[in-house]
């Protein structure tokens, strides 16, 4: 039992590239009302084949092999659409600027764009829910707390789980229960083949001897923190204790992905450093033009280890509040050009050398100012955990929230966000967090 199909991503991307070429031959037979022939196509492959690649590259970007693709289904069109017009533009460009191929489509290509966006609506709309596998399969939910209920409601309201809780129940009324009647007998009555459950739970243990017996009924037992993990990408903090940091947090050495993780910074780094400095005079320009004031700010946070690093910025507010937690009562706004710079991300580009300097990340938890990052660790528990490992440029919180957060609890969401990425962390995630923070730049949101 699975709650989410790890294969529908690959069944996707297959039917994606499948629709991509059979559009282009149904292009091709259009333009002459016959099929075209083996020199024909190997003119038109080659240089679409380039073109297809770069396409999956931006449906990636958009979103469109995450496992909440299909949750909108009203919205999905427009998701292609816009993706389509962005995927328009780079082939256009590419047949235009790089005539070496020999062709120039024109008509054809704008009779492509129509026929491909038909097919990959249609496929993704209507075709990938014949394949079957998003079968539903009856379940009981059974543990406490609010991370229960949360999950509950998310698995029932998306038929995009393999999953649906028919009932559950509540490990602090146990008692009052009978179990024979409210469980044992349901579980045959309603074909349920999964139990998610919370083993940590001290509720459940004497009834454990009665689930035992279920298994050789092959009802399927999961893990709580499993099933959450898999569908929020966060850890549930209310779940957690400190043996879980015990079994999960390890801190032993990985030195391919040391190794890995330190060359994509330095190259990376030093490459957009040096790029970015181009624009340097043009922001100093800005920032004296706009108050007079100084160009650079260097704050003090909280480092890897909890040691305080010096974090370079472009000034975007009226004074430095040198990494000082500032109260709301306190009138420190952000600047008419800074509100510009921290549009664009241009304010962090001197962080790039905090990067190349090897005191920061491109990808790893953000680091906190003191000030705050002192506060909350009194206010949210294990909340120092997350500079266990080294801060980042952008993070797995970064992605999965919009905005960075206001509150205490949007604080405690993101702490959830990086202790997934700190057991989780890995080269592939990495990567995965790098091309989703490009997507969250291109449209200037998050991060």
């Amino acid at each position: 039992m699975t709650i989410w199909n790890k294969k529908e991503p690959i069944i996707l991307f297959l039917g994606d590239v499948f629709f991509f070429y059979l559009a282009l031959a149904v292009a091709l037979f259009l333009r002459s009302w016959q099929w075209p022939d083996s020199e024909l196509l190997l003119l038109y492959i080659v240089p679409f084949s380039i073109i297809f690649a770069i396409w999956i590259f931006i449906f990636f970007l958009a979103g469109l092999y995450e496992k909440h693709t299909l949750v909108f289904k009203t919205k999905l069109p427009s998701v292609i659409l816009n993706t389509f017009i962005v995927n328009s533009l780079i082939a256009a460009l590419f047949f235009y600027l790089v005539p070496s191929f020999g062709i120039a489509p024109k008509t054809n290509l704008f009779i492509y764009f129509l026929i491909s966006f038909t097919l990959i609506v249609f496929w993704r709309r209507w075709c990938v829910h014949l394949l079957g596998f998003k079968k539903r399969e009856n379940a009981i939910l059974i543990g406490s707390g609010m991370e229960m209920r949360e999950l509950k409601e998310e698995v029932n309201n998306n038929e995009r789980y393999n999953l649906k809780f028919v009932f559950s129940i509540d490990t602090n009324e146990m008692e009052s229960i009978d179990f024979k009647e409210e469980v044992l007998d349901r579980v045959y009555s309603e074909n349920i083949s999964g139990i998610v459950i919370d083993l940590k739970d001290q509720g459940i243990g004497p009834v454990l001897p009665r689930l035992y017996n279920l298994i050789f009924s092959q009802v399927k037992f999961i893990d709580l923190y499993k099933v959450y993990e898999e569908i929020f990408d966060r850890v549930p903090l209310s779940l957690v204790g400190y043996n879980w940091f015990l079994e999960n947090i390890s801190f032993s050495s990985h030195v391919a992905y040391d190794f890995l993780k330190r060359l994509m910074d330095i190259t990376i780094s030093f490459a957009l450093g040096v790029i970015s400095l181009v624009l340097y005079p043009f922001v100093a320009l800005a920032i004296k033009l706009g108050d007079g004031g100084p160009v650079f700010i260097v704050q003090e946070r909280i480092g890897q280890g909890n040691r305080i690093m010096k974090l370079y910025k472009f000034r975007s507010m009226m004074k430095n509040d040198s990494g000082k937690w500032i109260p709301d009562n306190e009138e420190n706004k952000v600047t008419k050009v800074g509100y510009h710079l921290r549009k664009t991300r241009i304010d962090e580009l001197p962080q790039l050398w905090n990067v190349l300097k090897g005191d920061l990340s491109l990808i790893g938890p953000r680091p906190d100012i003191i000030d705050l990052g002192r506060k909350l660790a009194h206010e949210i528990p294990y909340y120092t955990v997350r500079n266990l490992i080294k801060p980042g440029l952008s993070g797995w919180a970064q992605i999965k929230q919009d905005t960075p957060p206001q509150s205490l609890e949007e604080t405690r969401m993101r702490l959830s966000y990086d202790l997934y990425y700190i057991k989780n962390r890995s080269f592939m995630l990495d990567l995965n967090i790098a091309l989703k923070t490009i997507r969250k730049l291109l449209s200037l949101t998050g991060v």
